[in-house]
């Protein structure tokens, strides 16, 4: 395992010492860096993958920045807290359906692998943890454009699309695009990924 292509980031320097101790652990293979600063040219790899348990608090927030370097990272295995990880497998019509939801599924295969009972740690916490795993997708549309719609459609759930994405009335045909009386949640990943090649024509 610990071979020339695997390296470890971690933010807490009293962890690293541990690694270092307890583990024939190279100094220029340990990342001493916040991984939502982190920034994959530094292990000068094009393509890799990503194992963590990572901190449930910045959870969405490691989400974003694993989508922001999609196309370096072709698959994660992960823990998160159980309910987050219901939220990136939800569909359309759940009220745990979102932003993430949809992102995560248009660019990655999401599968929820095991729940971990909150009675293998110590102490014990009050939420239950899940084990999750992503698989790069091949390029589907412009996410730059797909990002934008989403994010928009949903900051504003409650109106319909043809109100929520006037911004792109611009566009020849606009309110002829489908789906556009429907409201974000409605939209399945499908329906979001055509929306936005409908918008970048």
């Amino acid at each position: 395992l610990l071979n020339n292509k695997v390296f470890f980031i971690e933010i807490d320097k009293n962890l690293i010492s541990f690694l270092k101790k307890n583990y024939s652990i190279s100094e220029n293979k340990i990342i001493n860096k916040n991984f939502l600063k982190w920034n994959p040219k530094e292990i000068n790899l094009q393509k890799f993958a990503i194992i963590g348990n990572f901190p449930y608090n910045i959870s969405s927030k490691i989400l974003f920045h694993i989508l922001k370097y999609h196309e370096h990272i072709q698959e994660c295995v992960g823990m998160f807290q159980k309910e987050v990880v219901k939220r990136i497998i939800s569909n359309k019509g759940k009220k745990t359906y979102g932003i993430l939801s949809v992102l995560i599924q248009t660019f990655y295969d999401v599968k929820y692998l095991f729940t971990v009972t909150n009675k293998v740690f110590y102490p014990i916490p009050n939420v239950k943890s899940a084990v999750f795993s992503l698989k790069k997708k091949q390029k589907i549309c412009n996410k730059d454009l797909l990002f934008k719609c989403v994010k928009i459609a949903f900051n504003q759930r409650r109106k319909k699309l043809k109100n929520s994405l006037k911004l792109f009335n611009y566009i020849p045909n606009f309110y002829k695009i489908p789906f556009l009386n429907k409201r974000a949640e409605e939209l399945s990943i499908k329906e979001f990924i055509q929306l936005a090649k409908e918008i970048e024509v």
